[in-house]
């Protein structure tokens, strides 16, 4: 069995189906939503910045949002949120490590059932 030490978990824009997830900046909107979640939050900021917990990033040329375990210790409520985000709308998740090439969204848009 293989044990990841990484203390990140990736949201990939793919969903169970394997349809790429819209909008397509939905990685930046719900970092965005996250921004105020971040070490040292009584330091104000004169700019906007993604929080270092949650970083929209790419992975295999997929969207994605990169979360960090310290969000999890710092606020759960947080955490439980963009884990619903992602349970809620069907997205991939994986812990530790990023996935291979298998996370590759299909770009068909009028597949027929039989």
């Amino acid at each position: 069995m293989v044990h990841h030490t990484s203390k990140k978990t990736y949201i990939i824009g793919v969903t169970a189906s394997g349809r790429a997830f819209r909008p397509s900046d939905w990685a930046e909107r719900l970092a965005g939503v996250m921004s105020q979640f971040r070490p040292n939050q009584g330091h104000h900021r004169s700019h906007l910045a993604y929080s270092p917990w949650c970083v929209p990033s790419s992975v295999n040329g997929v969207r994605c949002v990169i979360i960090h375990d310290d969000l999890r210790a710092h606020n759960v409520m947080a955490w439980d949120f963009v884990m619903n985000f992602a349970k809620d709308n069907e997205l991939q998740v994986h812990h530790g490590a990023p996935p291979h090439n298998g996370a590759q969204p299909h770009h068909g848009h009028h597949h027929k059932k039989h």
